[in-house]
């Protein structure tokens, strides 16, 4: 009778030991800051402990843009637009709730009112009432919706890859990469919180792009190690259960500022077609697409988007000295 029970004992502690054991543990947050910030690198405190990196580089004088990365991602994948851009705009990037050095809301919310309210931190505390809006990804479904919801302090809005858009008929889901796939499904997500091999980041950061190459040693150890700042990975499975309010996809023909739409032909993660949703409902919008780019073209194709970004902007704004 005992070692009817003994066995399953020693087998569950076995388990439990192999748990421990296997369990990627988090990052050192005072390590991460030290390894992640740069001169630049600032931080604004809100409300329930929200404390959010951003920084503020490029030409004072210059017309300030504002830029929301994506998924998974944090301010670092601005870098190549701040390095071309730089001279001619003021550039500011901050890194959103439930990522990188900013790390997790202390109240979980990660619905667009959670990660505007960042947003705002940023641009109250650099006095900024009117300014360009960028984003990419979940980034760009962030800036779409805030211009929705504050049209007035919009020059103008440049959506990469953006979500948000609903699929065209008869497509399907894309096929995402593996750590979309495993949030996905609950087991998947308890996973990733408890499990996260620097194999995997490499993995799903590889089938995020189409260019390769930009996916370095050091970009994977960016991804993994600020991944697991203390709560960025229960904070990833939490805005995997969003709601994303999809009606309001129905609504963004009331963004009246000049838009500029980029995407990357070879994108794994959202069709390439959203683009031509975005230009169909938007009622002031231009579309420029990127062969051989996949999901994120600001790194991907780092001139031609500074380029078009520069080109669409000199278009559309009227210069600040012309301002009566």
């Amino acid at each position: 009778m005992k070692k009817r029970y003994l066995i399953p004992l020693i087998l569950l502690a076995l388990l439990a030991g192999a748990f421990i054991f296997l369990r990627t543990p988090d990052t050192d947050p005072a390590a991460m800051e030290a390894k992640y910030t740069n001169e630049a690198s600032q931080f604004v405190e809100g409300p329930n402990g929200l404390r959010v990196h951003y920084r503020d580089q490029g030409n004072r004088n210059g017309v300030p843009i504002v830029l929301v990365h994506g998924t998974a991602a944090s301010l670092h994948t601005w870098e190549p637009l701040v390095e071309r851009l730089s001279d001619q705009y003021r550039i500011i990037t901050y890194t959103q709730p439930g990522h990188g050095l900013t790390g997790p809301n202390a109240n979980h919310d990660y619905s667009f009112a959670g990660m505007a309210q960042a947003l705002d931190l940023v641009t109250e505390e650099l006095s900024l009432d009117h300014f360009v809006l960028g984003g990419n990804s979940m980034g760009g479904w962030v800036a779409w919706r805030y211009a929705l919801a504050h049209p007035e302090k919009i020059d103008a809005l440049i959506l990469l890859d953006s979500s948000g858009m609903p699929l065209h008929e008869g497509e399907s889901e894309p096929p995402l990469n593996l750590g979309f796939r495993l949030l996905k499904n609950p087991v998947g997500r308890f996973l990733l919180k408890q499990f996260t091999p620097r194999a995997a980041v490499e993995r799903s950061a590889l089938e995020s792009v189409s260019v390769k190459s930009i996916i370095t040693n050091e970009v994977v150890d960016r991804y993994w190690e600020l991944l697991r700042l203390p709560g960025n990975r229960a904070a990833a499975g939490q805005r995997a259960l969003v709601d994303r309010e999809v009606a309001y996809a129905d609504e963004i023909h009331n963004i009246t500022a000049p838009t500029l739409i980029i995407w990357g032909e070879d994108d794994a993660l959202i069709h390439a077609t959203a683009a031509m949703t975005f230009d169909e409902r938007l009622p002031n919008a231009e579309v420029t697409i990127y062969d051989g780019v996949g999901h994120i073209p600001m790194e991907e194709a780092p001139d031609q988007t500074a380029a078009d970004i520069d080109a669409f902007l000199d278009r559309v704004l009227t210069p600040v000295s012309e301002t009566p």
